[in-house]
Parts: C-alpha cells; structure tokens; sequence
C-alpha cells in the first residue's frame, strides 16, 4: 500500500474532496467540483490505478489509499463516482466509512428548491430540478438536466438519468434506474431496483426489479431471473 506519511490536509477556505471511481461519471463530478467555488477536488482514487501519483495537484491511486486519507485528512468529504446503482451500494459497504465522510455535491446551475432535501453521497448535476418538498435519498444521482418535480420521493442508490422527468408525486424506491428522457406521470411508484428503458412513459406502477420500457411502459423482463 503507498505511503501516504508525508501528506498534510491543505490550508484552505474550500471543502476538499476525495472521489471514488475514475470512470466517465467520475468525469462528470470532477467537472462539477472544477465548476464550484467552495469545492477542491484533492483525490481520485480506482484499482485502475496501481500506485499512488500525483497530476495538476490532485492525487490519483488504488481505493486502499482511502484508509490512510481518512487517518491523515479526516476532515476530507467523500463521494462515489460511480453511475451503476449495485456497484455504488457495494462500495459503500467495502468503504464501511460513517455517513459524516460523505458531501453532497450540488451543481452551481442546478435549481434546488429550499424546501427539498437531499442526502449525503448525493450529487446533483448542471441544469437538474428538484422541486417544493423533493425529497433525495443517500447516494443517488441526479444526472444532467433530469427534473423531480414537488413531492417526489427518490430513495437512495437511485439514478435519475439524464433528461428523465418525474412529475409531481412519484416515488421511487432504492435503487431504481430511470433512463436517459424517460416521463414518469404523477402519484406512480418506481419499484426497488428496478430499471426504466430511456424514453418510456410510465403511466402505472412498476413492481420490484423489474425492466419496463415504452410508451406506455410495460413490464418486460425480472432482473431477479437474470434480466439487466
């Protein structure tokens, strides 16, 4: 594992950041950080990377790094940068770091109604919505452009792909993935880890894991008997 003695948290005004994954939603985040005035993206860490260097003043490694950042820059925030549901689940539960380490990343041209809330790991990016009384759960994504109109619950490890749209009133459950331009209308229940085909409309209510796609959107595959 490298060495990481030497490192000193930065003397800064800015909330630094350490990102997990190093794939094109990972892309997008740094973007978002570069893009913030209170944010500074000080490490990108993925076992893509087999030892630690160090490129215009950010730190890339392997994920092993985290433990040793944590000890030397406890006061570093934590996101996962990482667009598939399952695999964001399970690396929170390998990173096993309390809920305090983690930011919640707001894009500077997002629309973010005071009322909503949103949870820790959660990133919101350029040009998103989230209406009145919107509530996000823990490490979800609300990807580029995506609209959550007032009331919708989304709970955690859920994505909101870009362009989708929840209308007033919807629920979806953990770990849902609503795709790209996907029109979800008032009052419908998402079903846990369940997929969205990009496009569909989805006039009624979508069990657990299940694929639906179309317009109006149908039930087509159980992701529980081998369907992505």
């Amino acid at each position: 594992m490298p060495q990481l003695k030497n490192l000193k948290e930065p003397i800064c005004k800015k909330q630094t950041i350490g990102l997990i994954g190093a794939g094109g939603h990972s892309k997008v985040i740094q973007d978002l950080i570069f893009a913030h005035a209170d944010f500074s993206l000080y490490a990108v860490l993925d076992d893509h990377f087999e030892e630690a260097v160090t490129q215009s003043g950010i730190l890339y490694g392997p994920i092993s790094m985290s433990e040793q950042l944590r000890e030397t820059m406890p006061h570093m925030k934590w996101l996962i940068a990482i667009g598939q549901n399952e695999i964001r689940q399970l690396m929170k539960e390998r990173l096993s770091f309390e809920d305090t380490a983690y930011a919640t990343l707001i894009h500077p041209e997002a629309v973010m109604s005071p009322s909503s809330v949103i949870g820790r790991g959660t990133v919101v990016m350029a040009r998103a919505v989230v209406q009145a009384d919107a509530a996000i759960g823990e490490h979800t994504i609300i990807n580029t452009g995506s609209i959550a109109e007032h009331d919708c619950i989304l709970e955690s490890f859920v994505h909101l792909s870009p362009g989708a749209v929840l209308t007033g009133g919807v629920s979806v459950r953990e770990g849902a993935h609503i795709g790209a331009g996907a029109v979800v209308t008032p009052g419908i229940t998402i079903g846990s880890w369940s997929v969205i085909g990009a496009g569909a409309a989805v006039t009624r209510d979508i069990h657990d894991q299940k694929v639906a796609v179309g317009i109006p959107a149908i039930e087509i595959k159980d992701r529980r008997e081998g369907g992505k």
